[in-house]
């Protein structure tokens, strides 16, 4: 390796694949999933340089294994489980299931292949050596930490003056910041907004594992696309229109009313609702926006708990799309007094320099040897090697849709 080691614990990864993994390891040990690398900038390559640095930073990672005190702070969260802790004492990452060219457009393919228990688990990390390698590579590294420096400061003191009131937000920024220096860097600047009385904003923590229990933050995470999209197409007896019952009623066999806050736009927030009655709407504490208008998605969940009987003052929204402090401002304000509001802020807060970040992600494609797709609320946010499954997947929506 050129560069440091970039991952350098287990628990660098954000929560939700802990909270995932723990339900995957009871209920779904044997499914096994592919998990396909894509770089949305058009006007980015990869070095043949890069790549290499990449293979050797994952190889790395995959010599990583969990210390006792690692397993110990995952113990102690509320609703992880012993017989999960004794299976990541077990644990450690693959290369074999790994597979890292130069054989793309961009001059990076990476796709990993196994059990969903091991996939799921190497996706953040990925994500997380790609940028790193990437801008240090590139750029000149000195430089975009100072400009980073910068408007990290200028974000602190907007937020501590009540420039910005961004309510509770945490930080959800691993996937695609520009240096695990970065990263750290915010979360402990972000953390002092507790120690004044003077910020209308609270940082409550963050999505990364490892800085949470370092700086003694709240690890924020529940569900991703993936657990939707396996959960409910990964049994291919079951209709893909439902996905979202069997994955919240498999969420609820594991967690009961712990740890619950509902993604919604893994097959269309329509289709969720169908499945989002009383009784999932009363035990999920929230529910998550990730793609769509915030400020509609935000007015048809209101009116959906309020149909249901239930007061939306008692529910949270959490919004995580694209978000930076002005627009969670906004959102804030238009809901302010009518519903729990919370926000979890990524690449804003944890690569904003004088260059643009990337867009890249890692996402499940194949579950038992089929195709998956997603079909959010904003097109063009799926991803699916096969365009045929997406219309099939499309057609049972809207079946669903007009026939219920």
């Amino acid at each position: 390796m050129k560069l440091k080691p970039i991952i350098v614990s287990l628990l660098e990864t954000d929560l939700y694949k802990f909270s995932m993994g723990q339900a995957i390891y009871h209920q779904f040990p044997g499914y096994k999933t592919t998990w396909t690398f894509k770089c949305r900038n058009t006007d980015v390559h990869f070095t043949d340089e890069m790549v290499e640095e990449i293979r050797e930073q994952i190889k790395s990672y995959c010599n990583l294994t969990f210390t006792e005190e690692e397993l110990e702070y995952i113990d102690n969260i509320k609703w992880m489980k012993g017989s999960y802790v004794d299976f990541l004492r077990l644990w450690r990452p693959r290369y074999e299931d790994f597979e890292i060219t130069n054989n793309a457009e961009c001059g990076l393919f990476i796709e990993t292949k196994g059990t969903w228990l091991n996939t799921s688990m190497y996706e953040i990390p990925t994500l997380a050596i790609v940028n790193e390698v990437y801008f240090r590579m590139q750029y000149n590294y000195d430089e975009l930490i100072e400009s980073f420096k910068e408007r990290l400061d200028e974000k602190y003191d907007n937020l501590k003056n009540g420039h910005w009131y961004a309510g509770t937000f945490s930080e959800f920024g691993l996937r695609r910041r520009l240096s695990a220096e970065s990263q750290e860097l915010a979360v402990q600047k972000l953390s002092h907004l507790n120690d004044t009385n003077h910020s209308a904003s609270i940082f409550i923590g963050t999505s990364n594992v490892y800085l949470a229990k370092k700086f003694g933050v709240l690890p924020v995470g529940t569900m991703a696309h993936e657990w939707i999209m396996c959960v409910g197409q990964g049994n291919h007896k079951h209709n893909p229109a439902y996905s979202n019952w069997y994955a919240l009623d498999a969420w609820i066999k594991e967690y009961g009313i712990l740890n619950g806050t509902a993604l919604t736009d893994a097959i269309t927030t329509d289709c969720f609702l169908k499945d989002f009655q009383l009784t999932y709407a009363t035990l999920f504490s929230g529910v998550r926006h990730d793609s769509g208008d915030p400020i509609e998605w935000g007015e048809k969940m209101i009116k959906h708990y309020e149909d249901l009987g239930i007061d939306p003052k008692l529910k949270t929204l959490l919004f995580s799309d694209n978000l930076n402090f002005e627009r969670a401002d906004k959102i804030f304000r238009h809901f302010s007094g009518r519903i729990k509001v919370a926000f979890g802020i990524g690449t804003y807060i944890s690569n904003d320099t004088c260059v643009p970040p990337l867009n890249i992600v890692m996402k499940t494609t194949m579950c038992n040897g089929q195709d998956v797709a997603k079909i959010s609320d904003t097109p063009g946010k799926g991803m699916c090697k096969n365009p045929e499954y997406v219309e099939y997947l499309q057609r049972c929506i809207d079946w669903r849709m007009s026939h219920e």
